[in-house]
């Protein structure tokens, strides 16, 4: 078994080689001036089991085409089964057509991975679960629910906890997340009147005089978030914390989540932190690390990773 790192998130690749006592396949992955990419795998990789780290995450393009190089440079320099893991997939949030001529972009990236030579995909919270049916290779989707709840248990035990889900289409994943900590469950009720922008309209639940914990899969703009958790506060809420497993934190983000009454967001580091996200206040970052090194050594040895779904 080898395991190869992109550039999008190196540090999280060698923690998942660590975990599995390997050393990262060495390879040269550079640009040329016009800033067109180039690999060299400098291993011999003929007949072995490859799984490939590269989050699709900012510069989303760039990322996807590093991916997509390496994946044919592993498939040209004999690999016998490459896996790609991958564990943001951008252009998640494209996964249906949401008005008349737009693109299923989350379809065509799952194409081009697959004609770039990946065998499986490896991820992790996907944005919407159909996403794994795009694929027509294996695909498994790995949820951080378990690396979030531990995370929760040791810091919250005890308190009065109320699990809220920042909008309908977060039901289940906060409904789950509520049941293994024995919590209650909370909706916002938002409306987007345009992409990039929210307005809290109402909230389902009694939040008044407890601690309300936020769950969702990706925070980008932040806005949600914190519209939230000013409504909350308004609400009565004794403070207002978020787990997310996806830190996009793009644009103005960061300064966002510190001005806003968020007592902290926790992310994973399924994206790399930039320096403002490792500089901030109330930002703090959970390794999953262990979870994909798991799941990369149960498909090495033909293992069942089902049980690490949840």
């Amino acid at each position: 078994m080898k395991v190869l790192a992109g550039n999008s998130n190196r540090p999280l690749a060698s923690a998942i080689s660590a975990y599995l006592n390997l050393q990262l396949t060495a390879a040269s992955i550079r640009r040329f001036s016009d800033m067109e990419v180039f690999v060299e795998i400098e291993e011999n990789v003929r007949g072995e089991d490859v799984f490939l780290v590269q989050s699709t995450s900012f510069p989303a393009n760039d990322n996807l085409m590093e991916l997509l190089v390496c994946l044919d440079a592993l498939r040209r320099g004999s690999a016998r089964r490459v896996t790609a893991v991958i564990p943001y997939f951008g252009y998640a949030r494209q996964d249906r057509k949401t008005g008349p001529r737009t693109p299923i972009s989350a379809k065509l990236v799952a194409n081009l991975i697959t004609t770039a030579g990946a065998d499986r995909v490896l991820t992790l919270d996907l944005h919407a679960g159909q996403i794994q049916g795009f694929f027509d290779i294996p695909t498994d989707n790995l949820f951080g629910r378990p690396v979030l709840v531990q995370d929760i248990r040791e810091r919250y035990s005890g308190d009065d906890l109320v699990i809220i889900s920042p909008d309908v289409g977060g039901v289940v994943r906060a409904r789950a997340i509520a049941s293994r900590l024995d919590a209650e469950l909370a909706i916002i009720d938002k409306r987007r009147p345009q992409a990039g922008v929210s307005e809290v309209m109402n909230i389902i639940g009694e939040v008044e005089g407890r601690r309300c914990i936020l769950v969702d899969d990706i925070v980008d703009s932040a806005g949600t978030l914190c519209n939230a958790a000013v409504a909350l506060m308004e609400k009565g809420a004794a403070s207002v914390s978020a787990y997310v497993t996806h830190g996009v934190l793009s644009g103005g983000a960061v300064a966002r989540v510190a001005a806003s009454p968020m007592e902290e967001l926790v992310i994973t580091d399924s994206i790399q932190a930039t320096e403002a996200v490792r500089e901030a206040r109330n930002i703090r970052q959970l390794s999953i690390a262990p979870l994909l090194g798991e799941a990369v050594k149960r498909i090495n040895e033909e293992e069942s990773v089902s049980s690490l779904f949840d």
